[in-house]
């Protein structure tokens, strides 16, 4: 979006605030955290299913199961609805997308470097594109199985035991994937922060996401020039 006249500044998707970089759009982080709350509801009730402590203490299977139900059948709404905003669509489209420093990124973790040159990262680092792959690709999998768990007629050639061996050993996957991806998001309140709010410190990006920081501010001068 170009700004409009009389504006110093462009009006598009990075504004700034105060020495900060506009990070993500509020669609984005909404997308986010309803995605995010979805998956703890399936994970809870799983564990009220699965762990038997835990079911004895709630009890309620009933309620649990038509929980863990709907809340897996409604997981990927979010993103679906999500396509409707382009700055989501960006998005994508960035994590979908291996860079050269990516591969760098991997080395870089695999020999414990941690500085910021030696880990150079677009909008979204290696890790967090292999994050976002590894979650796209199991929860289809999981709605799969657990649909063939709740129609059991609706593949017969698949046996029910299978269906219940694939979605147990993905969920406790999932769920060992998903406390790493947290323990990552509380070790850096600024890109908690980011989520939050949708901004984050200038000199934040530089060190972590210098590459995107760099591509906004060509984007900027671009509109700049552009509108002049």
């Amino acid at each position: 979006m170009r700004s409009t006249a009389g504006s110093t500044t462009p009006t598009g998707t990075r504004p700034e605030r105060g020495g900060r970089v506009r990070r993500f759009s509020t669609a984005e982080r909404l997308i986010h955290r309803a995605t995010g709350h979805l998956l703890l509801l399936c994970l809870v009730s799983a564990a009220c299913l699965y762990l038997a402590p835990v079911a004895q203490l709630v009890g309620r299977r009933h309620l649990m199961v038509t929980v863990h139900e709907w809340s897996g059948i409604a997981l990927p709404l979010p993103t679906l609805l999500g396509l409707l905003s382009p700055a989501f669509r960006a998005d994508l489209r960035r994590l979908n997308r291996s860079a050269v420093y990516d591969r760098q990124w991997l080395r870089a973790v695999r020999r414990r470097r941690k500085s910021p040159e030696a880990r150079p990262a677009g909008k979204f680092n290696a890790g967090q594109k292999l994050y976002a792959g590894w979650i796209a690709g199991a929860v289809p999998v999981m709605m799969f199985t657990g649909l063939l768990m709740w129609f059991m007629g609706l593949l017969p050639f698949i046996s029910r035991t299978s269906a219940i061996f694939v979605h147990d050993i993905l969920a406790w996957a999932i769920t060992f994937v998903l406390l790493g991806h947290m323990r990552k998001a509380f070790e850096d309140p600024e890109a908690r922060l980011g989520m939050r709010t949708g901004y984050v410190s200038r000199s934040w990006a530089q060190r972590h996401h210098s590459r995107w920081l760099r591509e906004e501010q060509v984007s900027d001068l671009s509109e700049r020039r552009t509108v002049e």
